[in-house]
């Protein structure tokens, strides 16, 4: 019976180990990804790896290796409630952040976070968290069309960015506040013809304590400029579920993001935060943002 018992054991191990290493397909997702990986055994992992060495990075004056880190990967396991999920980081200049995080929404991946790594790092570098859950084919593939953004953006344009594009006319704001408390539905601070709207939620800390609108729960946009040719910049909050949909809003209405992450810790609910930067007329940034706010239980 023992012996019996020890053969079935090693037989579904045996079939267990072949399954896992079929539905991480390295082959596969190297064919479609056109980047070499390795298959971490123990793991079950199979990571692939694109090191940035098309662009000359220094850190606090010195020359950074890709292998010391700016280099972009992804990495495949078997899934549980799909064949397979996927994480990853990409490391991008600022000009390819937005259009490399379009890409990676349509292609039905999530973005998970956006921050720096260094200071002091010339050009300025940023880190992109992506993951997502399908079928092999789907994350491959958005995962290259993450990473042909960059190839597509580096080709057509050697030299980085160095703005978004032409500068604010320098002079005093001239914001219109009663179109955007209009449109939102709020109402708003003016201080020399700048206008600025804060939206508050609330949580509760670790210690037991509610924390709301002043004490940094909450989604905000300060405008400047004149009403046909404005700026705006601002911050939302979140809570985990919402993260995807907010940012699918703002990439849609051509509004920017420039950070997600975390403000505090241990609060209930769980938020996180989205740092944006926008140009246009009020009412097209205003439309933007009362968009990205209807996906959030405010």
């Amino acid at each position: 019976m023992k012996f019996f018992t020890s053969l079935v054991s090693l037989l579904v191990f045996t079939l267990t180990g072949s399954l896992s290493q079929a539905a991480v397909d390295g082959a596969r997702i190297e064919a479609i990804t056109g980047l070499k990986g390795m298959l971490n055994e123990s793991e079950g992992v199979f990571k692939i790896t694109s090191p940035r060495s098309d662009i000359n990075v220094t850190v606090d004056g010195w020359a950074m290796p890709p292998f010391m880190g700016l280099t972009s990967w992804a990495a495949f396991t078997e899934g549980k409630k799909a064949p397979l999920m996927v994480m990853g980081d990409l490391v991008l200049m600022q000009d390819e952040v937005n259009p490399v995080m379009s890409a990676a929404l349509a292609a039905g991946l999530s973005v998970t976070a956006l921050h720096n790594h260094f200071f002091y790092d010339e050009p300025k570098v940023y880190f992109m968290h992506i993951a997502g859950e399908g079928d092999l084919a789907k994350l491959a593939s958005g995962v290259k069309a993450a990473l042909e953004t960059v190839k597509t953006i580096r080709s057509g344009q050697a030299q980085l960015a160095k703005g978004f594009g032409p500068p604010l006319a320098q002079g005093s704001s001239r914001i219109t506040g009663a179109e955007i408390d209009g449109i939102l539905g709020s109402k708003g601070q003016a201080k020399d013809g700048m206008f600025k709207v804060v939206i508050g939620r609330k949580a509760t800390m670790e210690c037991g304590c509610e924390a709301g609108k002043e004490m940094g729960i909450n989604t905000w946009a300060a405008f400047a400029g004149a009403d046909n040719d404005a700026l705006v910049d601002g911050d939302f909050v979140v809570i985990e579920s919402e993260l995807q949909p907010v940012l699918k809003s703002l990439r849609q209405d051509d509004i920017n993001v420039v950070a997600i992450h975390h403000h505090m810790t241990g609060e209930a609910p769980r938020y996180l935060f989205v740092h944006y930067w926008g140009r246009g007329s009020v009412a097209k940034l205003t439309q933007a943002l009362k968009n990205a706010l209807a996906q959030t239980a405010r």
